[in-house]
């Protein structure tokens, strides 16, 4: 499977993206690169979304208003990031445009799912292709055990069978995926937020990360010293 990159090989990334299902670490994983590189966070406002008591405790009624707020809030953010000239400084996002799509397939009836996909096209959103996707993965269990464990109140409406999809949906579309590098990580059994070596590890691999389809599997992980 060919990867369409135009970076020189060496060169290290300067637009990285941060994605995958509810829960697996996305946005904590954003901060610690920015940190790391000195770089600009781009981060989704989900706290900021009207609609998500709504559609957490309701999933059909609260669904399209919530998936619409998203894709305004994520494609004026994708246009902020290009009016500021997105390469002159590192940028790391915790949400990549693509995911937009992936919920409202997992989120909308046939019907809202083509209005939302009818709004979506007269949008014309421009995307930013990333240097780097990071695509973090995680068992629905595992992701059911975090949510729980950060305890944000909207999130203790969301169920397994929900997660289910989402991660089957994750896994289908990033096993196709083939605009920008990819580097896949199993979050399952490493810390990548509070283990020092592990996110070094990880580090070392992001900034390395420059074509292809790469697995993280870092040494400890793997029963290595």
């Amino acid at each position: 499977m060919s990867i369409k990159n135009s970076k020189a090989i060496n060169e290290e990334p300067r637009f990285i993206v941060v994605e995958g299902p509810i829960g697996v670490g996305k946005t904590s994983l954003a901060k610690r690169l920015a940190e790391s590189l000195s770089g600009n966070l781009i981060l989704e406002e989900v706290e900021s979304n009207p609609f998500m008591d709504r559609f957490y405790q309701d999933g059909h009624g609260g669904s399209l208003p919530a998936q619409l707020f998203f894709l305004f809030q994520r494609a004026k953010k994708l246009e902020s990031m290009r009016q500021s000239d997105l390469f002159s400084s590192i940028n790391i996002a915790d949400f990549h445009i693509e995911k937009d799509k992936l919920f409202a397939s997992v989120n909308l009836d046939p019907s809202e799912l083509s209005l939302y996909e009818q709004i979506y096209e007269k949008m014309d959103i421009k995307k930013s292709i990333p240097d780097l996707v990071i695509y973090l993965q995680a068992s629905p269990d595992i992701l059911l055990h975090r949510i729980a464990h950060r305890g944000v109140a909207t999130e203790k409406f969301i169920d397994r069978n929900y997660l289910e999809r989402l991660v089957e949906t994750f896994a289908s579309h990033y096993h196709n995926y083939n605009e920008s590098p990819l580097l896949i990580v199993n979050t399952t059994s490493i810390d990548i937020i509070n283990n020092e070596e592990d996110y070094d590890q990880l580090l070392n691999q992001i900034l390395s990360t420059t074509v292809g389809r790469h697995f993280f599997n870092p040494l400890a992980a793997v029963g290595f010293s």
